[in-house]
């Protein structure tokens, strides 16, 4: 099995920051992409960033130039820094990541649990 787990959520104020991480354990050959979702009350989960193996990123329009997503492939990590957060940044953020558990294996996606994170004064 693969578990992921998140950790840096909690409450910051408008214009402020936080730096969410992401840690895979378990059965591991290779992690393929990985990335952030969220999800605020109400709304349908939306992918907010990703990146590659080889670091390619992606982010959604509405974070880019305030999000920065890294990886630390040798050690299954993930990190998301948040800038200039606004309130309508308030969710929970799952992280999710693409994994190979050998070789030949299928990929599969597996998801973390969700931290929470509240924008506001």
């Amino acid at each position: 099995q693969v578990q992921l787990v998140e950790s840096g959520g909690g409450l910051v104020q408008p214009g402020g920051s936080l730096i969410l991480s992401c840690a895979a354990s378990g059965s591991i050959f290779r992690i393929n992409d990985m990335g952030w979702y969220r999800q605020a009350p109400g709304k349908e989960r939306e992918l907010v960033a990703i990146i590659s193996n080889g670091g390619s990123t992606n982010f959604a329009d509405s974070v880019k130039g305030r999000f920065t997503i890294s990886r630390n492939n040798a050690e299954n990590r993930m990190d998301l820094q948040m800038s200039s957060l606004k309130t309508e940044d308030t969710a929970v953020y799952y992280c999710y990541a693409v994994v190979l558990r050998s070789l030949f294996g299928v990929p599969i996606n597996y998801w973390g649990k969700g931290t929470l994170v509240t924008v506001s004064s």
